[in-house]
């Protein structure tokens, strides 16, 4: 069982494997420009688990997709493992994205393919190897998350919690050293989020992947994170680390979102 969480002023980590330096992000919408990100730094290090979490419309997901630029910045420039994505051309920004793993809210798996072919497609896709090493991996890939039995099912056998597994394991077959998680437990209840949210801290031990994790939940990062960004209006209000028993927000949305928080995942073994 973990214990709840006590959240403290963050302290500088040396040799991020993340860093975003003063990004940028906005859209033209009808009613005019939007700023999602606005000069936003964080630096994220290796093996860590960090939360980035505020209310709908606050940035967030903005920010995720910055960092293996899904979305590319207006200004500002983004680490991952040492090299300057932003200053990347495509084919080297493709093969840059190998190191980072995504999961999505609404598991964005193949409905016509079976749980192996979805774990396998980003290894056909990127090359490199044969079909006795891509089986081995997604069979590897698949015993992690505990679906070595459901290979051949397709999604529509599958519930959401197992949907999301097999998402993650799609995510892991590439071996990324980084997993991005775009509120990936927002669309379960509460037992298949302590599921799926202890798959996710098993993995960063077992392995050392390093996981960001959006989400509007104080549960979800209490039960998960080392580290959290709380953001509003597109800019971090302030950083903290997780390490004990009492959660410690300075800023007036944190202190909401203590108020607002219930604790049913902080059970994850």
């Amino acid at each position: 069982m973990t214990q709840s969480a006590t959240l403290s002023p963050l302290s500088a980590v040396p040799q991020p494997v993340i860093r975003l330096d003063a990004v940028s992000k906005s859209f033209r919408l009808p009613a005019g420009r939007f700023d999602a990100v606005c000069d936003v730094s964080l630096s994220i290090r290796a093996g860590d688990t960090f939360g980035i979490i505020g209310k709908s419309g606050a940035g967030k997901s903005t920010l995720l997709r910055l960092i293996n630029l899904l979305e590319r910045p207006d200004h500002g420039a983004v680490y991952v493992a040492g090299t300057e994505l932003t200053g990347l051309g495509k084919s080297a920004l493709r093969a840059a994205r190998q190191n980072i793993g995504m999961i999505f809210q609404q598991f964005n798996l193949l409905q016509n393919e079976t749980v192996f072919e979805n774990v396998a497609f980003p290894l056909r896709v990127h090359g490199g190897r044969n079909r006795e090493q891509i089986a081995a991996r997604v069979r590897e890939c698949l015993e992690i998350v505990g679906l070595a039995d459901k290979s051949a099912s397709h999604p529509a056998q599958l519930s959401g919690g197992q949907k999301q597994r097999v998402a993650i394991a799609r995510a892991l077959a590439s071996e990324p050293a980084v997993l991005l998680c775009d509120e990936p437990t927002s669309a379960l209840d509460p037992e298949t989020t302590r599921s799926v949210l202890g798959v996710l801290r098993d993995i960063n031990r077992r392995l050392g992947v390093t996981i960001v994790i959006v989400t509007h939940e104080l549960a979800v990062v209490r039960a998960l994170c080392r580290h959290v960004a709380v953001m509003e209006n597109g800019r971090v209000l302030e950083q903290a680390e997780i390490t004990g028993a009492h959660v410690n927000l300075s800023s007036a949305l944190g202190r909401e979102l203590i108020r607002e928080a219930a604790h049913p995942y902080e059970e994850v073994a």
